[in-house]
């Protein structure tokens, strides 16, 4: 089993800037992807972006060119760089990891809110 503690978010003016951190522990040599994901009042939660061991990402359409996602294997932990906030961007931010299967390695944690106030 992996843990994931998700970390940074907070209160911020549209335009603004914040970073999440994502640190894993456990079973992280099982880890092939690690995930951000969000879940706005009312809706489902959906991918933001990703990125794998070897470093490729992919991002969510309405992110892309304001999100940047890293990741520090040493540290097991895995960064979400938010820029050019939206208030469409508030939300509670999720991570989550996947085996080279596909798998999803964690339980749901309590995520960490973003609000961005116009």
């Amino acid at each position: 089993q992996v843990q994931l503690v998700e970390s940074g978010g907070g209160l911020v003016q549209a335009g603004g800037s914040l970073r999440l951190s994502c640190a894993a522990s456990g079973s992280t040599s099982k880890i092939n992807t690690i995930g951000w994901y969000r879940q706005a009042h009312g809706n489902q939660r959906e991918l933001v972006a990703a990125i794998d061991y070897g470093g490729s990402t992919n991002y969510a359409d309405p992110v892309k060119g304001r999100f940047t996602i890293s990741r520090d294997n040493a540290k097991n932990t895995v960064y979400l760089q938010m820029n050019s906030l939206k208030p469409e961007d508030t939300a509670v931010y999720y991570c989550n990891a996947k085996s080279v299967y596909g798998t999803l390695l964690s339980d749901w944690g309590q995520g960490t809110q973003v609000t961005v106030s116009s």
